[in-house]
């Protein structure tokens, strides 16, 4: 009886021991936020960010083929977090864009006021 209880209680904590597998959408949710990375721009803008996240991906399926669930997982999870920056970073660069242009624009302007009403205008 007492085997028993030592063979339960050994297989209890070595179960307790293993490593969950990934959630079976986890993969899916990586490649969809490196498209939307892709889809706002980041081939352009952040390329290196949205390599890593290719990159991150790509090893998170390596170790699911060797069992390495705890890695897999924490590279599912760095993928996804590459991909949040790489759209962030597109999404800065737009927006330095529009200000840029619209710091050319006010530029313009002032220029015609300057030679309308000349320099003294304010």
């Amino acid at each position: 009886m007492r085997n028993l209880l030592v063979v339960i209680f050994t297989t209890f904590v070595l179960a307790s021991c293993a490593a969950p597998k990934p959630a079976p959408n986890a993969f899916n949710d990586a490649e969809e936020a490196i498209q939307e990375a892709v889809d706002a721009g980041a081939e352009e803008h952040s390329p290196v960010e949205l390599r890593f996240a290719r990159e991150k991906l790509a090893e998170a399926q390596k170790g699911m083929e060797y069992r390495q669930y705890d890695k897999a997982i924490y590279l599912i999870e760095q993928s996804e977090i590459n991909s949040e920056l790489a759209i962030e970073k597109s999404r800065t660069a737009e927006v330095r864009a529009q200000v840029a242009e619209q710091t050319r624009e006010n530029e313009i302007l002032r220029e015609d006021f300057e030679s309308t009403f000349g320099e003294d205008f304010k």
